[in-house]
């Protein structure tokens, strides 16, 4: 056949020549398969652009240009940073405030802002600046980021973030982003110059400062860490208000700034089922933590022992904060009790707030599962949280999260307990830390064998991906059945 001679379907279909089949084959075939993928399953993409910016930002760290001696990283540290930082963990094998140039600074902080985003809501906001306009394939993807439920099923509008919203929750992300950071900066810069920084270095480690306390990821590019500043409540403070905001999520900043710049008191508006849970959640388990690591520390002379009452109490407040993902210590945790790790394993295991920066089981997948336990134990058919009736499909998610959760946590300790021969405490508190995208460390990261540093990447790569999106990406499509089975009530109990 000749180059521009056409082609013909015999039913009588489109007609195009050979030259535009040409044009569309291999190159067209591979576009219309990515598209259509992008289409059916908005966690596999999430899961692929993710996977793809973590290999890339491996690469930039592994350059003798990222690191301050000029030579290249190896693989297994450059790989367990790139990880740390797409996913807003913080661990790192490597003493970040002397290992990294400046290139190399960049490139994780350009790291953990993209993660801290999240990757399909970035790519919507970078859409909605350049067309001004979304469309729903767009507010799709941005949804999958502001509610993982959307995954793989159909999803009831009434929820936290409807479709109708997207484009405002969009640009709510992006301002809260801006505006946190740069008060948060603006707030660090004169103290850092105080201490006897530069203009220009106190405004520059300010804005990683500002950056990694929002994003909840807890690198720290300062060479003496954290340890001028661990008496000092104004840094403290400021640190753990800009956690607190991260890990509450961005469905909740829109809804507090839908409410309050909507005068929510005089319109009879109201923060919806989600804020609400989330906020209450997250203030009992700080208030719950403050109590506990105070308690349990009082006395221990190798943390909070030797602090008058005043600073202990402050210390330990802001570690309960930090165990929401934040991962800014200032505790030596290797000192701490046995009782304290076990308890802090728990707070970094719940996390965060749903859509959020932070990490772990999140603390809504908590209160679901309270008040499914509550409902149970008062005889009521439906679970029910301010007024409001909560599906049973939710409480089936909140399950499955829980148990995937434990499912990587109890592998990963198993592993890295026979790789490393350390105590299990020490292992679970590491393995806690990287699944909750915590960053909080017994310093045993800085000390695994490459097979460890693997391990404790993908474990971070789960934790911060989560169980749902991990879950629904998995599966092709939503499966529905034209039959049910016969039911029969085993004995549970």
């Amino acid at each position: 056949m000749l180059r521009g001679e056409c082609l013909r379907n015999p039913e009588g279909g489109e007609v195009r020549t050979v030259r535009a089949a040409r044009r569309t084959g291999f190159s067209g075939h591979h576009r219309g398969w990515f598209r259509g993928a992008v289409q059916s399953s908005p966690a596999r993409t999430a899961l692929l652009v993710f996977t793809a910016l973590i290999l890339v930002w491996t690469a930039l760290l592994t350059l003798p240009v990222s690191s301050r001696s000029g030579s290249m990283t190896p693989l297994s540290d450059a790989l367990f940073t790139a990880v740390s930082a797409i996913c807003v963990t913080g661990l790192s094998t490597v003493d970040m405030g002397t290992h990294w140039s400046q290139f190399g600074d960049l490139v994780i902080l350009a790291g953990f802002q993209i993660g801290g985003i999240g990757v399909l809501t970035l790519a919507s906001l970078l859409g909605l600046t350049v067309t001004r306009r979304l469309g729903l394939r767009q507010r799709l993807l941005a949804a999958t980021d502001s509610n993982p439920l959307r995954t793989g099923r159909e999803a009831s509008e009434s929820q936290a973030v409807g479709l109708g919203e997207v484009a405002s929750l969009l640009r709510a992300v992006a301002l809260s982003l801006i505006v946190i950071e740069v008060g948060l900066t603006a707030l660090l810069t004169p103290r850092l110059i105080a201490e006897g920084y530069g203009f220009w270095q106190a405004l520059t480690d300010g804005f990683y400062l500002a950056a990694s306390a929002f994003t909840n990821t807890g690198f720290v590019p300062l060479e003496t860490g954290l340890e001028p500043f661990i008496n000092d409540p104004y840094t403290l403070t400021i640190l753990a208000g800009g956690v607190f905001l991260g890990a509450i999520g961005f469905p909740v900043i829109f809804a507090l700034y839908k409410f309050v710049v909507g005068r929510g008191w005089r319109t009879h508006k109201r923060l919806g089922l989600h804020a609400k849970l989330t906020l209450a959640t997250t203030l009992i388990l700080v208030i719950v933590g403050w109590i506990a690591i105070a308690g349990l520390e009082w006395n221990n002379h190798g943390t909070l022992g030797t602090q008058g009452p005043g600073q202990s109490l402050m210390n330990a407040g802001y570690t309960s904060v930090m165990t929401r993902s934040g991962g800014l210590g200032i505790l030596d945790t290797s000192e701490l009790q046995g009782s304290t790790l076990l308890v802090m394993d728990v707070l970094m295991f719940i996390g965060g707030g749903s859509a959020s920066t932070a990490g772990g089981i999140k603390v809504t997948t908590l209160a679901v599962l309270f008040l499914a336990a509550y409902a149970e134990a008062r005889g009521f058919q439906d679970m029910q949280a301010f007024g409001r009736r909560i599906p049973i499909d939710v409480l089936r998610v909140s399950i499955s999260i829980l148990i995937w959760g434990i499912s990587i946590v109890v592998t990963a300790s198993v592993i890295l307990l026979q790789i490393t021969g350390e105590s299990l405490d020490v292992v679970l508190f590491e393995v806690i830390s990287a699944f909750g995208t915590c960053g909080l460390t017994t310093g045993l990261s800085a000390e695994l064998p490459d097979a460890g540093k693997y391990v404790l990447a993908a474990t971070m790569w789960a934790g911060r991906v989560g169980t749902v999106t991990l879950a629904a990406a998995v599966a092709s499509t939503s499966r529905s059945r034209m039959f049910r089975l016969p039911e029969e009530r085993p004995i549970v109990g």
